[in-house]
């Protein structure tokens, strides 16, 4: 079953650029104003698709991780379990002690995704707003 289309309107057809080009106050360049707040808009959504990007790329290697502690810890099982016993101590050692420093290679890895991530898209938003400041310095002091 398909939809048709009756040509009407629907509240979500709704231009808000287009419904503030028709308030025209005199001294005032609203289409500076619109064009500064479309650019608002393209910032915002360029930082959520770069928020969005990295938390995909986060859990992607939080995923892996995850598979990769996985086989190792069954393969020290099976090291372990197939070892003699008087080696079975030291082999359960070193894999304590890969684990320990595996955990904290892979979160420190994990942090500094996180970080990049938000620190690039905060940058966006934080650029976008010193560039709006500045475009509506140059409206205002144009009067």
């Amino acid at each position: 079953m398909t939809a048709k289309t009756t040509g009407a309107k629907s509240a979500f057809d709704f231009d808000m650029f287009k419904a503030f080009e028709q308030f025209k106050i005199p001294g005032f360049d609203m289409d500076a104003i619109m064009a500064s707040q479309r650019k608002n808009v393209e910032a915002a959504a360029a930082a959520n698709q770069r928020a969005f990007e990295g938390m995909s790329a986060l859990v992607r290697r939080q995923t892996e991780v995850a598979r990769e502690t996985a086989e190792a810890g069954m393969k020290a099982f099976s090291d372990v379990s197939v070892a003699a016993p008087e080696e079975r101590l030291a082999k359960q050692a070193d894999f304590a002690k890969s684990s320990y420093s595996a955990f904290f290679a892979n979160s420190k890895e994990i942090y500094d995704m996180a970080v990049k991530t938000t620190d690039e898209a905060i940058g966006l938003i934080n650029d976008r707003v010193t560039a709006s400041i500045e475009e509506s310095k140059k409206v205002f002091a144009a009067k």
